[in-house]
């Protein structure tokens, strides 16, 4: 099922400076999102987690912060070539929205199985959109070819200092509104966000315990924290589609590596029952992929249930039809 891969670091790495950059860059261009205390009767692990609810986010999931830095971060004459990205659907929807804020001309390529809300939103954000293959290393390679035919910019989903520094800027947030906090649990596919993220906790506050979470059958990052070096997962089969990446970023694996103290996984029926419970006890729409940290408090996978702890729900773009399904299976209201 896995298979290990090690390349070579062909950037350099983010630092706190970089992602407090991006937080002014970001000011008033995407929501500074809340920390919730849910109370409901019925909600589990209340009065010890905290969500930080990026489904509430514009685009709906945490992926414009590391786009719009991205895009910003070009040149006018870089801008004006264009950018070409390639994403099963949140990301896609990042670059589009920060491309149309900027007025950068977008192409976003999209795996033929993509959510339709997603591919739909995408396209209404104004980017054209090419479908290509089922694997995040098919995208991949057409996105870049493509970008070096047009000498168009290729805006990566995580490997990528600005892409990281931009999520790291939910970490600053987390410090700034909860300076008490002891643990913060962090979805992880391609390790963008939980390596930004690492980046601005445990350089303001190393005694933070951070951890990732991941879905059992896409479980490279995992194997790869584990193992010491970046372990490709050939066929990721999980409902967390925002999670599918067959492997780490080279740069988010470094600073993982270093800063993230493990990554846990989770099953689809565990992913399954965390969207559900936050629907019913916190009245919040997460997809699959922005409910696996929670899902994996839920299911006492974390070691840090008892301790203060930020829950981070990455995304809330699950298709309506899925969720109707399941909440009348569950028995939901």
């Amino acid at each position: 099922m896995a298979s290990t891969t090690q390349p070579e670091i062909s950037a350099r790495e983010p630092t706190l400076d970089d992602v407090r950059v991006a937080a002014r860059r970001l000011r008033g261009v995407v929501a500074r999102t809340p920390l919730l205390h849910p109370a409901t009767p019925g909600f589990p692990l209340a009065g010890t987690v905290v969500l930080k609810p990026e489904s509430l986010q514009v685009t709906g999931s945490f992926k414009p912060r590391g786009a719009y830095n991205k895009l910003a971060s070009l040149t006018p004459e870089e801008r004006a070539r264009g950018v070409v990205a390639f994403s099963s659907g949140n990301h896609a929807q990042g670059v589009a929205y920060a491309a149309r804020l900027l007025g950068v001309p977008a192409t976003i390529i999209m795996p033929t199985n993509a959510v339709a809300a997603k591919l739909e939103a995408t396209k209404a954000l104004g980017a054209a959109v090419i479908q290509i293959g089922t694997t995040s290393q098919e995208r991949l390679e057409y996105g870049a070819a493509l970008a070096r035919e047009r000498g168009a910019s290729l805006v990566p989903s995580y490997d990528d200092p600005m892409i990281m520094a931009g999520q790291g800027t939910i970490g600053l947030e987390i410090v700034e509104d909860l300076p008490n906090v002891e643990a913060v649990v962090v979805p992880v596919g391609g390790g963008g966000m939980l390596s930004g993220i690492a980046l601005a906790i445990k350089s303001q506050r190393p005694e933070v315990r951070v951890i990732g979470a991941e879905p059992s059958g896409a479980a490279d990052a995992q194997a790869s924290l584990r193992g010491g070096h970046i372990v490709t997962w050939e066929r990721p089969d999980t409902i967390a589609d925002g999670l599918r990446a067959t492997h780490l970023g080279t740069l988010p694996f470094a600073l993982i590596s270093r800063l993230v103290d493990d990554i846990v996984t989770v099953g689809d029926d565990e992913i399954r029952a965390a969207v559900l419970a936050l629907h019913r006890c916190a009245k919040l729409v997460v997809e699959p992929s922005g409910a696996v940290a929670m899902a994996a408090l839920m299911h006492g996978k974390t070691g840090v249930e008892q301790k203060r702890t930020v829950a981070v729900l990455s995304g809330g773009n699950i298709d309506p039809a899925v969720l109707g399904g399941w909440l009348l299976e569950g028995g939901a209201t």
